[in-house]
């Protein structure tokens, strides 16, 4: 087993890190993973969405994260986290400290976004960076689940904020902050699970699959 985590997570966590934060990231690789064929119903599901100050993860920056849990079809914001990465990187310490506690909250839940390959690559690279770890979670896209899911609202990807005013729900006005973003794809997720269990797509291996599948069909068209 820990050969099968030294492949998927790295060799471990960084050695200049503070002891509680390297204690954490190992506490986190050697966490076990939730299984996937539970029902959408008993999974924890964990909303991730990203702030960063440009579009390009090569060059730019993240500067904030915000996760959110769905479990057993109930999102509460009292079960989030913010990691705010705005302020001065002058103390890493406590940046580490704030990346190794969204580590321990997020577990090995699998995590759902908007439009993956963005949100994951800027999370890969940040992690990589500051606590030495690969990060590869199991994903669910919203971007490509929606209109295999809602396929009479569109049956091709939209903006979020499309789809947030298909389903009646308030996009607000100017830029939303992240953790007002998750509380919005939560309630997505929350409709989407009801509509995929109602389509015979029962558990996290199926949702993942579809979404995989959704992806490829519409990417071809």
């Amino acid at each position: 087993m820990f050969g099968i985590k030294k492949f998927l997570f790295g060799e471990g966590p960084n050695e200049n890190l503070p002891a509680d934060v390297k204690a954490a990231v190992t506490t986190w690789i050697e966490g076990e993973s939730a299984g996937l064929e539970s029902s959408h119903f008993l999974t924890r599901y964990v909303v991730v969405d990203i702030a960063s100050d440009g579009m390009n993860p090569e060059s730019d920056h993240l500067t904030g994260i915000a996760a959110t849990v769905m479990h057993q079809g109930i999102v509460s914001p009292q079960q989030s986290i913010y990691v705010d990465l705005t302020q001065s990187t002058a103390d890493d310490a406590a940046v580490d400290r704030q990346l190794a506690a969204f580590l321990l909250f997020i577990g090995k839940s699998p995590l759902v976004s908007y439009h993956v390959a963005f949100v994951s690559t800027f999370l890969q690279q940040l992690l990589k960076k500051r606590l030495g770890i690969a990060f590869q979670p199991r994903w669910v896209d919203l971007a490509w689940l929606l209109p295999a899911m809602f396929s009479e609202k569109s049956h091709k990807p939209m903006p979020l904020d499309d789809w947030l005013t298909a389903f009646g729900l308030d996009v607000g006005e100017g830029r939303r902050s992240p953790s007002e973003n998750n509380m919005l794809l939560a309630r997505l997720l929350q409709m989407l699970v009801v509509r995929a269990h109602a389509k015979g797509v029962d558990n996290v291996d199926e949702l993942i699959g579809e979404s995989k599948a959704s992806s490829l069909l519409r990417r071809t068209r």
